[in-house]
């Protein structure tokens, strides 16, 4: 069958998914039925090979064989697209297999939305590889790596490791104190330096210590028992930390260690947009939000930006999660495709004929395997959970939770490991903000869940609650950047709210919401304006005027840290009526005039507090003449100032300078005095 200029070829897997291609068909919209296949990867591949001849791109709804299908594709030296889709694990092989057609038709959906390339940069290592360690575990797995790896033992302080026989690796002492750097670019600094004794009899010895050497490598592996070197050591590429005395974790390093030679592909994770950036202005932070929420630290403060290190950064997605502007703009995939396919999935599922669908959102790595191993020994996803694959789940935010209410979720639960890898705390904070929000248009509470297990039958009973009925699903193209999608999706659910409120207050923290400004405090003086970076404070050229637009404050609080007179306080809410797009005037006077030629600048209040706290009070004011000047614009200042005959910046005459000429004259002229 066809599907949005996509061939779909499907299988049965040998009669254990009960399939009927004719309502599959009708449930994905498809010009044309075709009776599913029993063994496409072996008695039927002649059907792939036939439908390689065509131009059009293939999706194969199967991924356990996906590289026998490449294989197949090679050796017919086709340059047709083909794509992949799991619909055994995930919907076939379920207790509810016979109810999950709609299901099914919801995957292919989602899976015909097409994936953006991914930009990468290469990484080199050259095998230079420092074994850190506390004992003989470290020198017999350096011995292990030697023909592999070009290897240097270090062993910290008061290690006991007997005499070496030979020196077939190098071995030193240390004890590092810094550490940085990624795969194929690691930089220590290590305390405690020393070299063996060559005459080391019974134990090794060592020679005279010192501090502060440095070293750099390619890999380190960390067998040393104390403290990670790098916060998330997990996810630093090139640094494998094992217990020493676990020998299946070491030996499980050492593969990994040695399979870490050559050059290598890195995705670009993050592309960072410094003009929508809210971090700082004019040496004044504002929002921290990324840098708070990346746990390996490749975000860093530089003055009224951030910079990120592509190198160290693991692709948790935290930072464009809780990024309010966009600015983090995460790439695997960009927010727009990620919102495509949860709309295709979601909306795919209702014109299939399925209601009140729970999505599952979890990641590759730990998500995938346990909806396997449910599938295989239990009794699989239940056929209105859908499960909603990611990179990471840390890198959805609001406008993906918001964003799948919209478009008919009845619930979303969010599967994370027993002892997640990632700092839960942001996705924490998204999930409730997105809860806070529904809750308070009037949907019951309790709709979005943390499930967080490695047990696949736990999984399948925190599944197995009765579903209820979700929004009425909207039928919205997502467009725009995070903050756009999210407002799309947010504006639906307020239309649909059992209960909808037009101002709907928010916690603290939250990217949305108002200014309050003391009106009788603020003299206008529009510091306030080109210290936000969203455009949501406007000035106006043509008169003293302050104007706010509310839909575009990220609440960043760069506007109350600049204020000079301390009169804005962030009021965080979400306003639904239409006044929040547009502009409003928070403040305006009318502008002093120039006595001379009538221009306007600043305001009349400010100049006339200018007046009244000079004239008759400075030695300078004392004369109307310069008290008028006060009245008047900048270019009138310089040209009355070029008229004037008076210096108002003259002191009093200096006295006249005396030389030795004048005194001589003087005493000449008394003793001229007295003879006469």
């Amino acid at each position: 069958m066809e599907i949005k200029d996509k061939r779909v070829l499907v299988c049965n897997c040998e009669g254990t998914m009960p399939l009927d291609g004719r309502a599959l068909a009708k449930a994905c919209g498809a010009r044309e039925a075709s009776e599913p296949a029993t063994q496409l990867c072996r008695a039927e591949i002649q059907r792939f090979r036939d439908a390689l001849k065509s131009a059009t791109p293939l999706l194969v709804a199967c991924t356990q064989e996906a590289p026998l299908f490449e294989e197949q594709r090679e050796e017919t030296g086709s340059a047709t697209p083909v794509s992949y889709v799991n619909i055994r694990e995930t919907a076939g092989w379920s207790a509810e297999a016979s109810r999950a057609t709609p299901k099914i038709a919801a995957l292919i959906a989602a899976a015909t939305v097409p994936a953006p390339i991914l930009r990468t940069i290469p990484v080199r290592s050259g095998g230079v590889t420092l074994i850190y360690g506390r004992d003989e575990t470290a020198i017999e797995l350096g011995r292990k790596l030697a023909s592999r790896l070009d290897i240097t033992v270090m062993l910290s302080k008061g290690a006991i490791a007997a005499g070496q026989p030979r020196m077939d690796v190098p071995i030193v002492q240390g004890r590092i104190v810094g550490a940085r750097g990624h795969l194929g670019a690691f930089e220590l600094v290590v305390d405690d330096y020393a070299r063996p004794a060559p005459s080391s009899r019974q134990q090794l010895a060592f020679g005279a210590v010192r501090n502060g050497a440095t070293s750099r490598c390619d890999l380190i592996i960390d067998v040393s028992g104390s403290a990670p070197l790098f916060s998330a050591h997990e996810k630093r590429d090139g640094y494998l930390r094992a217990d020493p005395g676990d020998p299946a974790a070491v030996m499980r390093a050492a593969f990994d260690a040695a399979e870490l030679v050559g050059e290598f592909e890195k995705p670009v994770y993050v592309d960072y947009h410094a003009e929508l950036c809210a971090h700082g202005r004019s040496k004044k932070t504002g929002c921290t939000r990324c840098l708070d929420a990346c746990p390996t630290g490749a975000i860093v403060s530089v003055g009224d930006k951030v910079a990120f290190d592509p190198f160290v950064c693991a692709g948790c997605g935290a930072c464009g999660a809780v990024c309010p502007t966009g600015a983090a703009d995460y790439q695997l995939p960009p927010a727009a495709v990620l919102a495509g396919r949860l709309r295709a999935l979601l909306l795919g599922y209702r014109d299939a004929g399925g209601r009140d669908p729970v999505l599952l959102v979890h990641d590759g790595r730990h998500g995938a395997p346990l909806i396997d191993a449910l599938a295989r020994y239990g009794d699989g996803l239940p056929a209105h959970v859908l499960p909603y694959p990611v990179h990471s789940v840390t890198e959805c935010g609001i406008d993906v939770f918001a964003g799948a209410f919209a478009f008919g979720a009845a619930s979303v639960a969010v599967l994370v490991p027993e002892r997640p890898r990632e700092d839960l705390a942001p996705l924490a904070q998204q999930l409730g903000l997105c809860e806070a929000i529904l809750t308070g248009l009037g949907y019951d509470g309790g709709r979005l869940s943390l499930i967080q297990t490695d047990d696949p039958d736990q999984l399948g009973q925190s599944l197995q609650a009765p579903p209820r009925p979700g929004a009425a699903p909207g039928s919205y193209q997502p467009s725009g950047n995070k903050r756009g999608l999210a407002r799309q999706a947010l504006q639906h659910l307020h239309d649909a709210a059992p209960q909808p409120v037009d101002v709907l207050p928010l916690p603290a923290g939250a990217p949305f919401g108002t200014l309050q400004i003391d009106t009788a405090g603020c003299t206008l003086c529009l510091s306030c304006v080109p210290a936000c970076p969203t455009g949501a404070l406007q000035d106006n050229p043509e008169r003293p005027q302050l104007r706010f637009t509310e839909d575009a404050c990220v609440q960043c609080g760069l506007c109350r840290a600049t204020c000079p007179e301390k009169v804005i306080q962030l009021d965080p809410r979400l306003n639904f009526r239409p006044e929040a797009r547009d502009a409003r005037t928070i403040k305006e006077e009318e502008p002093a005039l120039c006595i001379r030629c009538s221009k306007p600048f600043g305001t009349r209040s400010s100049i006339e507090k200018i007046v009244a706290k000079l004239q008759g009070k400075h030695w300078m004011y004392g004369e109307n003449a310069m008290v008028d000047r006060l009245r008047m614009c900048a270019d009138c200042r310089v040209i009355v100032q070029s008229q004037s005959a008076v210096d108002p910046y003259a002191g009093a005459p200096r006295p006249t300078a005396r030389t030795t000429e004048d005194y001589l004259e003087a005493r000449a002229a008394k003793e001229r005095g007295k003879l006469n």
